[in-house]
């Protein structure tokens, strides 16, 4: 059936029909992300390559520092785009095993989530993924629809869906082709010739003094200054975070690839199945993504973006690739917990967070800027981080609590209400 077709038979998904484990490692990927982000509602964005660990801390500030940087950062990130992607791939084998076309739904869901993100970081917080989200999931659409009419063309038949293993091989091609970049650009990095600054160093130079001025700029709009104030900073953020966009694209759409994969192959759709899977991805995976973060750790903390040195280059490779091995790793370890003792606590309080989880993502960054940002509570540089992690704790339970109630009475969280009808291009009936 070709995709002009009407989808007036895709609906959301009813909640009976959910998959509990992605809801439940939503809901861990949303405490693990809070923990990272609590840091930067005050921070400037403009320190998010500064070193990861703070030398200056002390005491629990510098023990909450280390864990997080160790255990937290860039892991829940990762797991957050591997669940994105298997939120997309649900999608699409509805779709397919119903006979339907799903690109209307598909391009509607995929605008919608890229206005929420827009929203998000002009008028919320300019740290928002919602947005890199959107424009990896527009790009997969257009790069599967090339492909598709590629095989019909040569092949003269439908295509068949793509295999869990091919998709998995593309996703790790993309996620690891620009870890081979970063590589690369190490090696041939090399001390100039004369002690006279080249063109590149004075343009280097001139691009660090001008996000001094971003930062501090920064600092005194978020601390001090009003609402229209920092608004107006935080297009000015979102534009110059923009320049990370064609690298980070690559990351997504390759997790958005790897988490498809392992929908598709059964192990998050049916995980005791799959068990044989899932234990060696847990058993193998903690050490050896810890092993490569302790490396990584002993190598520096900061993260480059400009001009690095071969040891800086392992030690941002090597931090990426634990961040992928450990976010597999930590949802195995999850999932494998499922049908023991801790499921049901696990199902009862995550699952219900994880349904909401782009409500609660939202309320997280509303909740930090009111209480940090000069036009709130101004608690800006005050809070050390072992009480910023204590903070993100009660408010997580909050949310817990909260979206037990919620559910108890509606069927989707509000953004979420508002999301699936965009998509789907009618108002969901959203009671209990």
């Amino acid at each position: 059936m070709s995709d002009s077709t009407s989808d007036s038979v895709l609906a959301p998904t009813a909640p009976g029909e959910r998959i509990q484990t992605l809801d439940v490692l939503r809901g861990f990927a949303l405490l693990g992300i809070a923990l990272v982000n609590v840091e930067f509602f005050s921070r400037p964005l403009q320190d998010i390559n500064a070193p990861g660990i703070d030398p200056t801390t002390s005491g629990a500030d510098y023990f909450v520092e280390w864990l997080t940087y160790f255990f937290v950062q860039g892991k829940f990130w990762t797991m957050f785009a591997l669940l994105f992607g298997m939120g997309f791939t649900v999608m699409i084998d509805r779709a397919d095993r119903a006979g339907r076309p799903f690109v209307p739904a598909y391009l509607r869901r995929s605008l919608a989530l890229l206005g929420i993100g827009l929203v998000h970081t002009v008028l919320i917080w300019s740290g928002d993924i919602l947005v890199s989200y959107a424009l990896g999931a527009l790009l997969l659409l257009s790069a599967r629809q090339v492909r598709r009419a590629w095989l019909r063309r040569s092949q003269g038949r439908e295509p068949a869906p793509m295999t869990a293993s091919r998709m998995g091989g593309w996703g790790a091609a993309l996620y690891g082709l620009p870890l081979v970049v970063i590589l690369l650009a190490g090696m041939l990095d090399s001390p100039p010739s004369t002690s006279q600054p080249t063109r590149a160093q004075t343009e280097h130079a001139t691009r660090i003094a001008e996000k001094a001025v971003q930062r501090a700029n920064a600092v005194e709009t978020y601390s001090r200054g009003s609402f229209a104030d920092a608004v107006d900073q935080r297009i000015v953020d979102t534009v110059w975070q923009m320049g990370t966009l064609p690298i980070a694209t690559f990351w997504v759409v390759g997790l958005f690839l790897i988490g498809g994969a392992l929908l598709r192959s059964g192990v998050m759709s049916n995980p005791q199945a799959c068990l044989h899977w899932l234990r060696p991805m847990r058993n193998v995976g903690l050490p050896l993504g810890f092993v490569a973060m302790a490396i990584s750790t002993w190598l520096g903390t900061a993260s480059p973006n400009e001009e690095l040195s071969f040891r800086e280059a392992v030690q941002v490779v090597l931090f990426l690739v634990a961040s992928l091995v450990l976010a597999l790793a930590y949802g195995a370890t999850l999932v494998t917990a499922l049908p023991g003792p801790a499921g049901r606590w696990l199902g009862d309080w995550l699952a219900p967070a994880g349904r909401m989880a782009l409500s609660n993502y939202l309320m997280q960054s509303l909740i930090g800027t009111l209480l940090f940002y000069g036009y709130g509570l101004a608690l800006w540089g005050q809070v050390g981080r072992a009480w910023q992690a204590v903070g993100v704790l009660a408010v997580f339970a909050l949310q817990m609590l909260g979206s037990r109630w919620w559910l108890a009475r509606f069927r989707f969280g509000p953004v979420e209400w508002v999301w699936r009808c965009i998509t789907y291009g009618r108002i969901a009936p959203i009671r209990a």
